[in-house]
Formats: C-alpha cells, structure tokens, sequence
C-alpha cells in the first residue's frame, strides 16, 4: 500500500504568524527523500493554508508524485491545466468547513464534474474523486471516465465503538472491490492515523493512502522523517 502524505498544516503552522517558515515545500522534500510515495496538497480557493507559490515550486521539485486536491472550479482548473500535477483530487469545499468534511457527490453534480474531468484530462491529468464508500457514486465516478476515486475514511476513523468502526471498515472493503472490478484504482484517506491504520492496511483493494494531520501532528514530536519512518514501518507490516 503506497502512502502520501498531505503537507497543508505545514502551511497552517507558517501562515498562523504570516511568517515563511516552517515552509511545506522543504517538508516535501523530506518526506520525498524519507521514502514517501507523494505529496499531497489542497489548493483552496480561500488559500487558507497551500499558495499558488506553494504549488508551483512543489512542481518544480517534486520527484515522486504531486497530487492536486481542488474544487472543481474555472479558477482552480485553470491553475491545475497549468500547473500539470501527476493526479487531480476533486474534493467538495465549503468555505466554513475546519477541513473536508464528507465526499464528494457526484451524481447531484454529474455535469460539472464530468467538465472538469474533460478539461484535466484534455491537460493529460489524471483525476480522482473524493467520494464516500458508496456504490451509486463509484458508479457515477466510472461513468463520467474518473481515472480513480479516493474513499473518505473520515467515518471509520471518527467511529464511537469498535462494532460501528468495524462496520465503516466493510463498507469500505466493499466499496473498494466494486470499484476495482469497474476498473477504477482506488486510493483512500482522511482521519488515518498510527492507530486505526493498522487494521485499515487489511483492505486488499486500496492502492495508496493519503494522510496529512496525523503525521504532521507526530512530526512536531519526533522530526518529520521519523514521522514519515513509523508511517512506513506500520504500513509494511501487512
């Protein structure tokens, strides 16, 4: 199972004081040279935390993969067509919102999303969807030609008892193989941390996972790459 991690709240940390430090394009590369397998980054229309800057010079620096979450809006595509990360992520964005709040809905947003997926790919982008683990909208991902869907994990992670994450874990499972067998790759992520990865990583149909706070979070502990390290260590374990 890859793993790539998220570098926003880098950017939080630096913004809190309006200062240029701790800078999360030398986090990345960290992180790169620690052995993750990408770099993630939200580009809000808010610029709460990553900045066009931000972007651009993870474009020109990162060697694995950058991976582009974004709403699907004209100015943010535009920035994205230009940019040309590796995987586009269309994720739903409220400006009120702490962090991403649920998954994507597809099938009530079928033809806007379907655009930006024709003009992504017309940039030879790949593009992902940030859905729940439901299978009407994997099947409204596979539909509109997403290359791949990212499942929202937030639900497992935030589960109030071991029967109700066990429960988010299936759903989950299920969801996966379905959308392997439409021919979707599928990623997930959201709320993943050193602790309910352990029996997340048993999902056989999960290619790469995407976690940013819990790692960040470790990393004001113990540095970034021993962060980074322990992520792996888990991770290979399966």
């Amino acid at each position: 199972m890859r793993f790539c991690l998220n570098v926003d709240h880098i950017a939080t940390l630096r913004n809190a004081r309006g200062e240029n430090q701790p800078d999360p394009v030398t986090v990345a590369l960290i992180a790169e040279q620690s052995g993750v397998d990408g770099i993630v980054v939200h580009l809000r229309e808010d610029r709460r935390h990553i900045n066009e800057r931000d972007l651009r010079l993870l474009r020109e620096l990162v060697t694995t993969k950058l991976d582009l979450e974004m709403a699907a809006v004209p100015d943010i595509i535009n920035i994205a067509c230009d940019v040309l990360p590796e995987l586009a992520t269309i994720v739903p964005e409220k400006r009120l919102e702490l962090t991403t709040e649920g998954g994507l809905n597809v099938i009530d947003n079928i033809e806007q999303i379907s655009s930006a997926i024709k003009q992504l790919h017309a940039a030879g982008i790949a593009v992902s969807l940030f859905i729940e683990p439901d299978i009407n909208q994997i099947n409204a991902a596979a539909e509109i030609q997403a290359d791949l869907i990212e499942l929202h994990t937030g639900h497992y992670a935030n589960a109030a008892t071991e029967d109700e994450q066990l429960d988010e874990l299936e759903r989950v499972r299920l969801a996966a193989r379905h959308a392997k067998k439409l021919g979707l790759g599928v990623n997930a992520g959201h709320g993943l941390d050193y602790q309910n990865i352990k029996q997340f990583i048993e999902v056989q149909d999960i290619d790469e996972v995407s976690i940013g706070h819990a790692v960040i979070a470790r990393a004001v502990m113990v540095g970034i790459k021993e962060a980074v390290d322990e992520m792996k260590r888990i991770l290979r374990r399966v």
